[in-house]
């Protein structure tokens, strides 16, 4: 287990210099974006990231060891060559919890409630659990991946933290990371009340500057797979002047 309070210089060990937006086409960034993507289902990855390899935009990924399509789990083996791939592409990595359950409030002094909403379990982490809990994704991903530039930032399940898992979070040396108020791009809505059409629309009139944009490489109740609409999204965006870069290792607010 990685120290809990070196856990984010040993996150930093890694290939370092953070990636900087490059303009498209040789033009001026009009702004500049971050995109954050979770592990989900994984069902439309493998489109996703061809989409950004075509635009040579870079992401920031946030890891977890979460069930997928395949019925296996994101940071299997069987996902090494995904991985090791988005590592060589120069997208940057991050935790995001390993069994992605959600916190559920403070149990006390240095104590935090993790429950999971399938069925799997419940526990309370001290702070040892949490520094665990937040590196074992990381520590499976350089094992598949050993190039990937992990950053030392993580974000809750469902963006939902409570004030002792930060603390705790801090003392391993990680920083959460959110999204922007228009950064939630809808992938995770039911597709009947938010098909793609409309959240493709809704995205590209009200994304600003500095936005930070959480995605995931799939999700498994929406029935209109929002991949679909990924690289019109993309492309959208850049023919408004806006460049992608991956989030700096102090995060962004």
């Amino acid at each position: 287990m990685i120290a809990r309070r070196t856990l984010g210089a040993a996150l930093l060990a890694g290939p370092a210099a953070a990636q900087p937006a490059s303009p498209r086409l040789g033009r001026a960034c009009a702004g500049t974006l971050y995109l954050t993507i979770d592990t989900g289902w994984g069902r439309e990855a493998e489109t996703i990231a061809a989409a950004m390899a075509r635009h040579g935009v870079r992401a920031t990924l946030f890891v977890a060891q979460e069930p997928t399509f395949r019925g296996d789990r994101s940071l299997d083996p069987s996902w090494g060559d995904f991985w090791r791939a988005r590592a060589a592409e120069g997208h940057a990595f991050a935790s995001h919890t390993w069994r992605h359950w959600y916190f559920r409030g403070d149990a006390g002094p240095g104590r935090t409630s993790y429950v999971s909403n399938r069925g799997e379990g419940r526990a309370v982490l001290d702070q040892a659990a949490l520094c665990t809990e937040l590196a074992r994704p990381v520590e499976a991903l350089r094992a598949l991946a050993p190039e990937a530039r992990v950053l030392p930032l993580w974000r809750a399940p469902g963006g939902i933290v409570t004030p002792g898992a930060l603390a705790m979070a801090g003392a391993c040396g990680l920083r959460h990371q959110g999204w922007t108020a228009h950064g939630l791009l809808g992938d995770e809505l039911d597709s009947a009340a938010h098909p793609n059409a409309a959240l493709l629309r809704r995205n590209l009139a009200q994304i600003r500057d500095g936005e930070v944009l959480v995605m995931h490489w799939g999700v498994r109740s929406r029935r209109e797979p929002f991949g679909l609409i990924f690289e019109a999204l993309l492309t959208g965006l850049l023919e408004r002047g806006f460049c992608f870069a991956t989030l700096p290792a102090e995060g962004k607010r």
